[in-house]
């Protein structure tokens, strides 16, 4: 069977939580589509806009949980596209914030902090969880390999 595409579960994602504030979802899918390194699968994707405020609407971001790692892809109106990949090593901690109509999640690494606004409250829960629960075993793993 087929893994899904990051293109296919955005869109999934989109459908299913339809209050979420995201343009361009396709495109934006593809920017990831194209990182993905050899044996690299999604495991878990989300949209939302890539800023700190939600009267902000025009910075769609699509950000892929993968089996390595964390893209974050945005394509440009015009040309060219935005990249971003956080590596459990890099990854320190998820934070949500819950407003009157829409969530924020705030990824922190040790470079800078990340933050997807204008996304359904109502999926809030199933991000935190996932990210939260993949990032923490992989970090788990990665102290292990890294013991003298």
């Amino acid at each position: 069977m087929k893994n899904k595409s990051v293109e296919e579960l955005a869109v999934e994602f989109k459908r299913k939580y339809p209050k979420t504030i995201a343009w361009r979802v396709r495109k934006n899918a593809r920017v990831v589509d194209k990182y993905l390194n050899p044996g690299e699968e999604p495991l878990f994707v989300f949209v939302g806009q890539k800023n700190h405020r939600f009267y902000d609407f025009f910075q769609t971001a699509v950000v892929a949980l993968t089996n390595q790692r964390i893209l974050i892809g945005r394509k440009r109106v015009v040309f060219g596209y935005f990249v971003n990949a956080v590596t459990p090593d890099m990854y320190n901690d998820l934070s949500i914030s819950v407003g009157i109509l829409w969530g924020r999640v705030i990824i922190d690494t040790v470079k800078e902090v990340m933050c997807f606004s204008n996304i359904s409250k109502d999926a809030l829960d199933e991000i935190e969880t996932n990210i939260t629960s993949y990032m923490m075993s992989e970090k788990k793993k990665y102290k292990i390999s890294q013991k003298p």
